[in-house]
């Protein structure tokens, strides 16, 4: 059986998906079902079981033979919550305690790191584990996610394979419940129903103009393709970014998703929000170099063919990944 946390979730969704595609459907699927709009993420897959993420953690200690693999993806990725108690019990402290009960175990695990620990880029974006000490996250969120992949090199007991991917900016379907922490071409693409035109944030750094923010915008098809390569590619553990390693401006992403729905561009600027001013990560871009080293060799999908296929296949229709 594979174990797929979050598994109402974004990625995790997802997740389970390429897993069905791939002819797997004995899952235990793991996270807070108390939501309906969450739930219709995985509507109509196929799984073994559904676990309460609270119940797992014992649920496992009693059914550790029956599995073989745990993607964990679940976690609060609320940028803009500065809560540190809930990060710690929901990312750091839980995910120690799956860690060592797959030490315990024997079981491979690969969880989900965050560019987010890159914060600022003083310490570049290269996925080297003897920077990862130096890291200086700009949230909460950053910190819990760069505290975990710290306290994993430490360990002398590790699982019989691991590994954490630090998601750059991932969109895609099934991010319908995200709200304010949906991505751009999410909010894109409802204002432009709304009201036919995009409101992007300013930029408040001398020498970036408005809209030439850039990020690494990485689509979920591609990242559930790499967190199944891991599935079957067991011998290089490790931490390892996961972007396309091409940073594009939020210009190109909103102007891109008006092209999708055959408008021309009508993109004006508002001032960022206060509570995220000072956390604001102008450039990020994912140096690749580790996991290509690996044997991955697939092309990712541009920004242009991402957008397309998202808005077209996808938000159009209403559907579901």
């Amino acid at each position: 059986m594979i174990v797929v946390t979050g598994a109402a979730g974004f990625i995790g969704s997802c997740m389970v998906q390429k897993l069905n595609d791939e002819g797997h459907s004995n899952l235990v699927l793991v996270d807070d079902f108390s939501s309906e709009q969450l739930n219709r993420n995985f509507a109509g897959k196929q799984f073994a079981l559904q676990v309460d993420r609270d119940e797992f953690l014992e649920w496992l200690k009693q059914n550790h033979t029956r599995i073989d693999f745990v993607f964990h993806i679940g976690a609060r990725t609320d940028t803009s919550e500065f809560d540190y108690e809930v990060f710690n019990r929901l990312n750091l402290d839980y995910t120690k305690a799956l860690w060592l009960a797959c030490v315990e175990y024997g079981l491979s695990l690969v969880y989900a790191s965050s560019a987010a620990t890159y914060g600022l880029g003083e310490q570049g974006y290269d996925d080297d584990v003897d920077k990862i000490p130096a890291l200086v996250p700009l949230n909460v969120y950053g910190e819990s996610k760069n505290d975990f992949d710290k306290w994993a090199l430490r360990q002398e007991n590790k699982p019989p394979f691991w590994a954490g991917l630090k998601f750059f900016n991932v969109y895609g379907p099934n991010e319908y419940h995200k709200g304010r922490m949906a991505s751009v071409i999410f909010h894109t693409y409802n204002q432009i129903q709304q009201n036919g035109s995009m409101k992007l944030f300013q930029s408040h750094r001398q020498g970036i103009r408005d809209g030439e923010q850039k990020r690494d915008f990485i689509y979920i098809k591609d990242v559930i393709d790499v967190l199944y390569f891991f599935l079957t590619h067991r011998t290089d553990p490790g931490i390892y970014n996961l972007g396309t390693g091409r940073a594009r401006t939020f210009l190109d992403l909103a102007t891109n998703t008006f092209k999708a729905l055959n408008k021309a561009p009508s993109i004006s600027f508002i001032p960022t929000p206060e509570d995220i001013r000072e956390k604001y990560q102008f450039f990020t871009e994912a140096k690749m170099n580790r996991l290509r080293s690996i044997g991955y060799h697939k092309t990712f999908y541009s920004l242009e063919d991402g957008i397309d296929d998202y808005v077209k296949n996808y938000l159009v229709p209403g559907k579901y990944f």
